[in-house]
């Protein structure tokens, strides 16, 4: 969990770590799925955003339940949606629908975390 958030996106949309010609529209599309993820009550209360590979994803989960290490998978499936999308409208489709379901998971999480925090 220690891991590069620009580093481990890269890597799962097919870009090597040492290629840095794709890094800013990289950034751009991560910091758009940030503001997804803060609406859906994601993260730290307050916007969150990267600048370069310095952040962390323990910088982002801090002190949240295991469970949400799902939003890993949902920022490259988002990010992938976003830089390269698939030709094929059925992958397409198969990714929307994926990511939609991530997002479901995700808020059943985000209150479960809120229950627990009130109890």
């Amino acid at each position: 969990m220690n891991e590069s958030i620009l580093t481990s996106v890269k890597k799962a949309v097919g870009i090597a770590e040492s290629d840095t010609s794709f890094d800013a529209v990289i950034i751009l599309h991560i910091n758009s799925v940030f503001i997804i993820l803060n609406q859906l009550g994601v993260g730290p209360a307050s916007y969150f955003s990267i600048e370069d590979s310095s952040a962390t994803w323990n910088s982002f989960l801090t002190g949240k339940s295991e469970n949400l290490n799902l939003v890993k998978s949902y920022m490259y499936l988002r990010v992938k949606l976003l830089f390269d999308p698939p030709s094929s409208s059925y992958v397409l489709e198969s990714f929307k629908r994926q990511s939609d379901e991530f997002e479901s998971r995700l808020n059943v999480e985000v209150e479960a975390v809120k229950k627990e925090d009130n109890s």
